[in-house]
C-alpha cells in the first residue's frame, strides 16, 4: 500500500513553471527625473501600464497608469513640473527568472500588485511578469484566484 501511494505522488508531481517561462523579456524603464508627461507618452507608445523607475542605475520605484491618474492629475499638482520621483511607488517587489511562478503569484497576491519586475543577479531589470502573462500561461482557475486576490480592495 505504501508503495502505491508513493508512486502516485511521484506521478502527480510536475516540473514547476519558472518566471522565465511566463515573463515578457526586456523592459522599458524611466529615470526618476523623467517628467510625468514623458512617462505617459512612453507608456502609451509601448502599450504598457507600468514603468520601473531607476536612479543611479538602481531600481527605486514603479510608476503605473493609476499613479499618473491619482497622484499627478487628481491631486492637482503641477503636471508639467512633476517627475517620476514625485508619483512613483517605492519599495518595489521583484522576482528572478528562476523563481517558481507559484512563488511570484504568491508575492503578487500578498503585496496586491499586478506586475513584478524580473531582475538578474546584479539587480538589472531583464523583464516583467504581469497578471496577463500569468493568465495566458497557467490554468484559468489559478489565474482567476490571483486576479481576485490582487484586485481585492483593502479593508
Amino acid at each position: 500500500m505504501l508503495r502505491m501511494i508513493f508512486r502516485i505522488s511521484i506521478r502527480r508531481q510536475e516540473p514547476s513553471m519558472k518566471v522565465k517561462d511566463v515573463m515578457h523579456k526586456g523592459a522599458e524603464f524611466a529615470d526618476s527625473a523623467t517628467p510625468v508627461a514623458a512617462i505617459a507618452k512612453q507608456m502609451r507608445d509601448a502599450d504598457i501600464g507600468a514603468l520601473p523607475v531607476k536612479a543611479g542605475g538602481r531600481l527605486v520605484g514603479m510608476v503605473t497608469d493609476r499613479d499618473i491618474a491619482c497622484r499627478a492629475l487628481a491631486n492637482g499638482g503641477d503636471f508639467n513640473r512633476m517627475t517620476a520621483k514625485d508619483i512613483m511607488s517605492g519599495r518595489v517587489v521583484c522576482c528572478t527568472p528562476d523563481d517558481d511562478i507559484a512563488d511570484a503569484i504568491d508575492t503578487m497576491e500578498k503585496k496586491k500588485v499586478r506586475r513584478l519586475p524580473v531582475t538578474d543577479r546584479d539587480e538589472n531589470i531583464i523583464g516583467m511578469v504581469s497578471l496577463g502573462d500569468i493568465a495566458h500561461k497557467v490554468g484559468k482557475d489559478l489565474s482567476g484566484e490571483v486576479l481576485r486576490a490582487v484586485s481585492a480592495h483593502h479593508r
